[in-house]
């Protein structure tokens, strides 16, 4: 009787290797775990890199995904398609975020996932695409927000935002006008009800309710096509919109001034939100940017002590951190704050309450960023709980504050100071020192500077 073969198994086998052989287009990050890293910038892009590279040193970073800078130049050599494989990796990235979270991405029952999308080219480039937030809103999710923030004025302001960003960055409702078509229905609605330009924050539900009507009704007016409510389609609609902007003329314009190839191509970022805005009555809620030093202050005896700069936004979501409408937010030194215990409230100079956990929390985001980045890396807050962090980008310095940098540096924080030039008259300084001073430190173009201290 002859022996019985062992049946063969082809069909697993070619679907392993077919699984190994499938190219990676999507690479995810979160809860200290990251597909890639700061060295992959020429894959994942600058911010994708940072974004890994951040949460493999265990800062809190949202979780999120990065489409490669691969899938931007198929798109572009296959007449504006995607590969097939990209939808279901996708749809893994989401699930991640999902699962960390513990939100569901469109979700009508419970706190749905929100996402923010970006480009994230290898080098910072403008003429790029601006940034999404809030996308995965739509007439039933918002209801959902509503439900789990218990804060009607912001989910609908929530909607108002994503409507407004997606409809002129994706649906292309600005043609051209110096002005802002959603500017200018925001504009008339304030002097329709309030007879005056009153401030974004005092539009209650109602009104972000009636703006979200009006806005909807100029996408159809300007688009000719209702604006999307499947979060796929919207998500899918803004990562189009990204690797369309890599061929715009400013981009184009850039790239060509710099010497920067059409090949590189641009990564999308999608990322989990977290809300700075959510109406909690405590200021913990805020959206600021740091700074390792401070950027305007003019060398002197007061910058000797390296001391953390701070641009806070109470309340605010997206730019309202930079500018809120009539009320520009002034800078404040974070030092005093980061000194608190834990437990005790401190202040910022600037007037900003801060909790001291929160503080020593940041300062232990700056000392491990420093390692990672180092000189002048700006780090956005987005603090839903005084956890969450955002990647910064490298701060722009002049030459003279970049070698007074260094030089302390290299000097364990002992500041240097580097020989003194003679002051322009053209450009606007601040006030000279005290009098009892001038005759060492302080002079003007027509006085020059004294033999031991010229450069």
């Amino acid at each position: 009787m002859a022996a019985k073969k062992p049946a063969k198994k082809p069909a697993a086998k070619a679907k392993s290797s077919a699984a190994k052989s499938a190219p990676k287009y999507i690479y995810t990050w979160g809860a200290g775990r990251a597909d890639g890293d700061g060295s992959m910038k020429a894959l994942l892009g600058g911010k994708g890199a940072n974004l890994a590279e951040m949460t493999r040193i265990g800062l809190p970073v949202p979780p999120g995904f990065t489409i490669t800078t691969e899938v931007c130049t198929y798109f572009y050599a296959n007449r504006k398609s995607y590969p097939k494989e990209l939808q279901a990796q996708m749809e893994a990235g989401v699930a991640n975020m999902e699962r960390i979270m513990g939100t569901k991405f469109g979700a009508t029952n419970g706190m749905p996932l929100l996402v923010a999308v970006r480009s994230g080219a290898r080098d910072s480039m403008p003429g790029m695409m601006d940034t999404i937030l809030n996308l995965g809103l739509n007439d039933e999710t918002v209801l959902a927000l509503v439900r789990a923030t218990q804060n009607e004025r912001f989910a609908w302001d929530c909607y108002r935002r994503f409507i407004q960003m997606y409809g002129d960055v994706v649906l292309g409702v600005q043609k051209g006008e110096d002005h802002e078509p959603f500017e200018t229905v925001i504009h008339s609605y304030k002097h329709e009800v309030y007879h005056s330009d009153v401030e974004d924050s005092k539009l209650t539900a109602a009104d972000q309710q009636e703006l979200v009507k009006r806005f909807k009704a100029l996408v159809k007016e300007r688009t000719g096509k209702v604006f999307p409510a499947s979060p796929w389609d919207q998500l899918r609609g803004a990562a189009g919109a990204v690797f369309g902007s890599w061929m715009n003329d400013r981009a184009i314009v850039y790239r060509r001034k710099y010497n920067i190839p059409s090949e590189w191509g641009t990564a999308v970022n999608v990322q989990a939100m977290v809300f700075g805005n959510t109406g909690d009555p405590q200021p913990r809620q805020r959206r600021q940017r740091v700074l390792r030093r401070i950027p305007h202050q003019r060398p002197g005896r007061g910058c000797r002590r390296r001391r953390a700069h701070a641009r806070a936004g109470p309340q605010a979501q997206g730019p309202d951190a930079e500018v809120v409408r009539g009320a520009p937010q002034g800078p404040c030194h974070a030092g005093e704050a980061l000194q608190g215990r834990a437990g005790r409230r401190v202040h910022h100079p600037g007037g900003q309450a801060v909790h001291a956990a929160d503080a020593q929390r940041q300062a232990h985001r700056r000392r491990r960023a420093q390692v990672l980045h180092g000189y002048g890396e700006g780090e956005a807050h987005r603090l839903e709980d005084g956890r969450h962090a955002q990647p910064g980008r490298p701060a722009r310095a002049a030459a003279r504050a970049d070698l007074r940098s260094g030089r302390g540096e290299e000097g364990q924080g002992h500041r240097h100071r580097p020989p003194r030039r003679p002051r322009s008259t053209s450009t606007p300084t601040a006030p000279c020192r005290p009098r009892k001073r001038a005759r060492r430190c302080c002079w003007s173009a027509s006085r020059p500077p004294p033999r031991t201290c010229a450069a």
